[in-house]
Parts: C-alpha cells; structure tokens; sequence
C-alpha cells in the first residue's frame, strides 16, 4: 500500500486554503428572494420599506441584497461600504437614476446621459454658496408675501401651512415671479396634482404608469402646465435686476444643446427636487423645535435680539443677520439628520468588496443615511434632537459632521442644498418673527413607506398662531 507523501499532503493543503479564500472573497451578501419569480420580496418590501430594512439589518446584518421586481438592491447600513460608494470607479451615479428619471420625468437615457453632467454644473452654480446672497432678499419678500394670506391668529394643520407657503416662493424663485396660482381654484387643483405626483414618486419611479393611473394623470398635468408656461418663463425679466433664475438657466443650456423639446421635462425634474424634500424639512424643523420648549424659547431670544420684538412690519433678512442666529441652521440640521432620505443609490459597474462581501455587478449599491445617521459612534445619543451637535461642524467653511450623507457626497452631492437650507433658516425666522406658535398635537411619528427622501409624517400635526404685537 502506497503512502501520500506528506509534501503532497501540504500542497492540497495550501490549494484547499487558497480555494477557500477565494470562495469567501467571491461570496454574496445574504440574499432576500421572496417566493415570487422576479417581483422577489416586492409586495413585502413595498408595504414599509424602512420596517423591512430594519428587520433584514437585525436577521443578515449590515449588508444584504433584496430582489424586488426583477431588481438587485444591495443595501449599505453602516460605515463600511461609505468609501466604495463615494470612491469606487466601479459604481456609478447616473446609470443608477437614469431609468427612475425616465419614468418619473419622461426623459429618455440618451439624453439624460447626453446632458447630465452639464445641467448639474450649472445648477450648481446658480444655487451654489457663492451666489445665494442673490437669493437671501428674494426670499424674504416672497415668504412675507405668503405670510401675509395666513390672518392674524388660527389653526392650521403644520403640513399643509408648510405647502400653503413653500410651494409658491420656490416656484416664484426658481421658475419666474407669478408662475404659481393665485387664484383659490387653481391653487386647489396644483395643490392636489403635485401632492399626488411626489406621493407616487417613488412608485413611478419603478412600475409602468398603466398600473398608476392617478399618478400618470398627475404627472401628465404637471408636464402640460410646463409646457403652457415654458415661453413666459423663457421671456420672464426680474424687475430688479436681468439675472437669469435657475430654470431660464437650465433653459438656455437645452436651447444650446438643441433639447428645448425637453424644456417641460427638466421643469418637473426641478419643480419635484426643489419641493419634496424642502417641505418636509421645513414641517420637522418647526416641528421639532415647538416640541422643545427650551430651543424655542432660545431661538424667540435670538429672533428678538437681531430684528426686535414687534412683528407687524416687514423686514430684511441678510447673511450677517443669519450668522447672528447659528441656532436654527443646526436645528435644520439635526432634522435633516433624524428624518434623512432611507437610501442613496448607486449602479454596480465592476463587482465590489465590501467588508467580507463581494457585491456583483449589475446590483443597485443602495447606502442608507437614515441608518447611518443612527449610528452612536459618530452621533451619540443618536434618537435624541440635539442641535448642539452641530456646534462642532465647520460650517463656516461648508463642511457637515463626519458620516452625515442626507446630502449625498462626492461628485453629484445635491446641487440645491445650500439654498434650501437658506430658504428654510428665513422661513423659520419670519414666521416666528411674526407669529407666537404652540403644537396643538403630539410630535407625530415618521412615515416607513418610503426610502426615497425625507421622511414624511405620520398622522395630523395641527399648530395654534397669534400675530405678535
């Protein structure tokens, strides 16, 4: 009887070792299949996003895929997979979005592809740091305007006052002065088609429009409302000065670009960005610091002390008046933080490592900042709504916490950030410049129905005002 020589031994040995590994680099995250061909774990997924993610975070861990309609998503809880996602080559931002903007906005990959890159450069330049004191008395004069429908006392469910007063002075911004209804009819009827349309955003985004008739007719009305106001819009002069607003900017790249045909499509693209996320926030912030009685009261003192304490006649807000009041950017903030979009999407190129994982291509790499966000290592106390925190941002030179990512980072971070923050800092102060306010209801819950954007709320949130004298 032969014997196996003990070198043969250690190189099968060395060969199984290296075999092993090899398996273990090349393994998949855990997998979510659901029991349905190609829908997957859709019907389940898509009941409550968030609450089937937290569920998967505490059975699989970090890192899992889940198979919904034919799509892999492999989802990113924590910090590990931040720099693949920021820094891969093998992971791509535009290829990840062009077929949700191609349902959601009609506009075909081809030129999405063609004129992205462009488009984000000049937004970014119009609404970026160095020319929102462009915007700062814009903004002022059109929420005071607003303001001035609201009476002199009531109560008001806090969503609805939110849309009643940021729909029109971001409209009235971005697009050109008077493009938003004033007549009550009108108003009634944008009110409850752009509702619908950023409802269903996130369904459109993925599902054929027969099988979403009320959104497809929302969006159908709002691409045709575009289309009526188009050539105004193009025509449209400030009566101040002749600086062109961010939609005549991204009017005259389409016109070089010979896609003017698109000219209402990249309308409702920017009309849903400016809308979806600013509401939201703007609703959490005021409502979060009602519900703290200690920062209210604080942010009353610092109203005060910058523009006194009557609040009948109109007033202007500049930037140094905004640096006098660091309090509400970091309650803005520390919202943004709480209740962050559930995920930010990337499109696999080339497989990727992630902590023991290999993620295949063609996967969605879906990073999560509403997890991330919850994470004590970088946000201790991570539930609690601490503005303070912020205090330790270098916000003077434009940087945020360490692992906040509401805004995305790397090349495409969210081109309007800055001026929705300033939109939101000058809403905050006026209103409570004009009005002493009280919630009426308890802080509602976050909505776990979708991973796109802000959180919306939960259940009513009404709030009593009285004009101060």
């Amino acid at each position: 009887m032969e014997f196996i020589s003990p070198t043969v031994i250690i190189i099968l040995g060395c060969v199984a070792v290296l075999l092993f590994r090899q398996w273990k680099n090349l393994r998949r995250p855990p997998c979510i299949r659901g029991w349905i061909p190609w829908i997957g774990a859709g019907f389940e997924f898509g009941k409550t996003p968030l609450e089937f993610i937290e569920k998967a975070r505490i059975k699989y861990g970090p890192v899992f895929t889940v198979i919904v309609m034919g799509t892999r998503m492999t989802f990113v809880t924590e910090e590990e997979g931040i720099n693949v996602f920021l820094k891969s080559k093998e992971v791509n931002f535009e290829l990840a979005v062009q077929n949700p903007i191609y349902r959601t906005a009609s506009i075909a990959k081809n030129i999405f592809l063609k004129l992205h890159e462009k488009l984000y450069i000049t937004v970014k330049g119009k609404m970026g740091i160095f020319n929102l004191y462009k915007f700062t008395g814009q903004l002022a004069e059109e929420l005071q305007e607003q303001l001035q429908n609201l009476g002199t006392h009531g109560t008001t469910d806090l969503n609805k006052f939110m849309r009643h007063l940021l729909y029109p002075v971001t409209m009235n911004v971005l697009f050109k002065k008077g493009l938003f209804p004033t007549d009550e009819r009108k108003i009634r009827e944008f009110h409850q088609h752009f509702q619908a349309y950023d409802e269903g955003f996130e369904y459109g985004s993925q599902l054929p429009e027969y099988l979403l008739s009320n959104w497809a007719k929302s969006k159908k009305w709002l691409l045709a409302l575009f289309e009526k106001n188009i050539p105004d819009i193009k025509t449209y002069k400030s009566a101040k000065d002749n600086s062109p607003t961010v939609m005549q900017a991204v009017l005259d790249l389409l016109e070089m670009e010979a896609n003017e045909q698109k000219s209402p499509n990249y309308g409702l693209l920017l009309l849903w960005a400016s809308l979806s996320n600013t509401v939201p926030v703007a609703f959490w912030t005021f409502a979060f610091v009602l519900s703290h009685p200690n920062i209210h009261r604080t942010i009353m003192e610092g109203i005060s002390s910058v523009f006194g304490t009557a609040g009948k006649d109109k007033i202007k807000v500049s930037e140094d008046d905004l640096k006098k009041l660091p309090l509400i950017k970091w309650c803005i903030l520390e919202t943004i933080r709480l209740r962050a979009p559930g995920v930010i999407t990337r499109k696999v190129l080339k497989p990727v490592k992630i902590l023991n994982y290999t993620v295949p291509s063609g996967d969605l790499l879906m990073l999560s900042p509403f997890w991330l966000h919850r994470n004590p290592k970088y946000f201790p106390e991570p539930d609690l709504f601490k503005p303070e925190r912020w205090k330790k941002a270098n916000l003077e030179k434009h940087a945020f916490l360490d692992c906040f990512m509401a805004f995305g980072s790397g090349k495409y971070q969210c081109p309007g950030r800055w001026l929705a923050l300033l939109e939101i800092q000058i809403c905050i102060i006026l209103i409570f410049y004009y009005y002493d306010c009280s919630l009426l209801d308890p802080l509602p819950k976050q909505s776990s129905l979708h991973l796109v954007g802000v959180q919306q709320p939960e259940g009513r949130c009404r709030i009593q005002f009285k004009q101060r004298k």
